[in-house]
């Protein structure tokens, strides 16, 4: 089995940066964050990162400045730059340091992680996402993810996006705890209260949808997420 990839990503902003961190590192990322453009810098040149994942306004050295000292020496590695800074003449400064791609705030996780894998793609002929499995089995329950399907033991549901995609998070973080800022952000774009009120009803639903199975439980994680316990299925004898 290949190790996983290694990112550095540099973000200043306590809470954004410790979200992307787990987020990342739950996708089998080797990630690592630093808080202003030196610690960044001083991170690079121990070396061995595949990607770079800069934020552009940081204390001390900004992102264009430190982009531009990493281009004078290393002209492969990749740089996506994070910016809420989205106008044009930023866009076209974020490519001329050096960026292979340019994301303005705020942003999907999704989308970051997609943009992380097509830049991957471009520099290094990988595919760093690992494949997501056909189905997901969770006690006696079957799940695709591809045709927004659940299968329980008493029937067949069809899913809606927003229901299989929060089903999917917390099918691949099984027996886990799923913070639910890492689910808000990436289901719906950001972790406001109406969105936080908006995801409850959803696993209220995936609740339902689940109680034919007894093998098969979400439960809240005071102060953090949810957690859904699944039983071995048993074996075919």
């Amino acid at each position: 089995m290949s190790a996983p990839l290694k990112l550095l990503l540099v973000e200043d902003d306590a809470n954004l940066g410790r979200l992307l961190l787990e987020y990342l590192q739950a996708k089998g990322y080797a990630a690592e964050l630093r808080t202003d453009g030196q610690q960044g810098k001083e991170a690079y040149l121990q070396g061995g990162y595949d990607l770079l994942i800069l934020d552009v306004m940081m204390p001390v050295k900004d992102g264009f400045t430190l982009a531009q000292e990493i281009r004078k020496k290393d002209s492969t590695t990749p740089i996506i730059f994070l910016s809420a800074k989205s106008m044009k003449q930023d866009t076209i400064q974020g490519f001329q340091s050096g960026a292979d791609d340019y994301i303005t705030k705020p942003f999907i996780m999704e989308e970051l992680l997609l943009r992380i894998s097509a830049v991957l793609r471009r520099a290094k002929g990988v595919e760093p996402k690992p494949a997501e499995p056909e189905e997901y089995v969770v006690g006696g329950s079957r799940f695709d993810p591809r045709k927004q399907v659940l299968r329980t033991p008493l029937g067949e549901r069809k899913l809606t996006t927003k229901e299989s995609e929060l089903l999917r998070l917390l099918c691949a973080n099984r027996n886990e705890v799923l913070e639910r800022s890492i689910a808000l952000n990436t289901v719906w774009g950001n972790d406001s209260y109406f969105n936080g009120r908006s995801m409850d009803v959803y696993i209220a639903k995936l609740r339902k949808y689940l109680r034919d199975d007894p093998s098969v439980e979400i439960i809240n994680v005071h102060g953090k997420g949810f957690r859904l316990i699944a039983e071995e299925a048993p074996k075919e004898q």
